[in-house]
């Protein structure tokens, strides 16, 4: 079976050596190439090619093992690829790179973590180091900064586990910020959020991007909270991919070519719904089964 492709670019710049440097608008934020991400003999995404500008918001959809995590982890530089070619901000990708902010899956905390709010955020300055160092001045000012961004400075002496989840995901978006990133990448940061927060939350990473021209890779399996701000998706399953607009991707023809069966994809009231042909009620893509017939959740 073919798949839908993106058209791809490769463009040479020079490295940006701090994370406050900001890209110019000739160097694509990330560019893949005939990209091939395997794990043994397994195959999780093939000849992917997508070029993803400066100040896009990129939302990243899929069932569960279909590679989403996958794909921040080799932006990251954590997951070589086996073939064809990666590079953010006009290099390879390397581990550590400060002109990247991860925000991780939203996971509670024990009761009794002797971390405070501010605490957390340091981490993104200091986190590198073993234990706790005693922050400069300036690093001073950069976690207030970040508290600031993120309406997070009333709870910011509050030990980290006594809070809700939602303001625990605030703390973790101004930690993924206090370094000043170019590229922010989200891995799942709704999930187990209840609706006022993943509207909050979206609201907090959507500011973040216009207000600094930053480039968001959002990993979700519901792309109704941030419809109003993916420039484009990218959808991976089994191994096969379609990348582009929202209204090139989520179409019944494109899906039916991703799942090789007869899909249907409906706008009800704003919002994407996809639907088994016959089956008459929206199926879950965040299910490792993605066969018509399956009833679940809005895609």
């Amino acid at each position: 079976m073919s798949k839908p492709k993106s058209t791809s670019a490769r463009t040479s710049a020079s490295d940006p050596r701090t994370a406050s440097a900001r890209p110019d608008d000739t160097t694509p934020a990330m560019c893949f190439d005939r990209a091939t991400l395997a794990y043994g003999g397994r195959v999780v995404w093939s000849e992917l090619s997508m070029t993803v500008q400066p100040g896009e918001f990129l939302a990243v959809l899929g069932p569960n093992g279909s590679g989403k995590t996958s794909l921040l982890r080799a932006l990251l530089g954590l997951a070589p690829l086996a073939a064809g070619q990666l590079d953010v901000l006009g290099r390879p990708p390397r581990r550590g790179n400060p002109a990247i902010g991860y925000v991780p899956q939203h996971a509670g905390f024990d009761r009794d973590v002797p971390l405070r709010g501010r605490d957390l955020v340091g981490l993104g300055i200091d986190g590198h180091r073993w234990g706790f160092g005693r922050l400069s001045r300036a690093d001073r000012a950069r976690v207030e900064a970040a508290l600031e961004s993120v309406a997070a400075r009333v709870y910011a002496d509050a030990p980290i586990g006594r809070l809700s989840g939602g303001e625990q995901q605030r703390l973790r978006i101004a930690q993924a910020l206090v370094g000043d990133p170019q590229i922010l990448l989200c891995d799942e940061p709704l999930a187990s959020l209840d609706m006022r927060y993943q509207q909050e939350i979206t609201e907090l990473i959507g500011d973040w991007a216009r207000d600094k021209r930053g480039t968001v890779v959002f990993v979700t399996h519901d792309v109704n909270p941030v419809l109003g701000l993916a420039n484009r998706v990218v959808f991976v399953v089994d191994g096969r991919w379609a990348a582009g607009s929202t209204d090139e991707v989520l179409t019944s023809e494109s899906m039916s070519r991703l799942y090789d069966a007869p899909v249907e994809v409906l706008r009800v009231r704003g919002r994407i719904v996809v639907v088994g042909e016959g089956s008459g009620a929206g199926f879950d893509l965040d299910e490792p089964h993605h066969l018509p017939g399956h009833v679940g959740a809005h895609a």
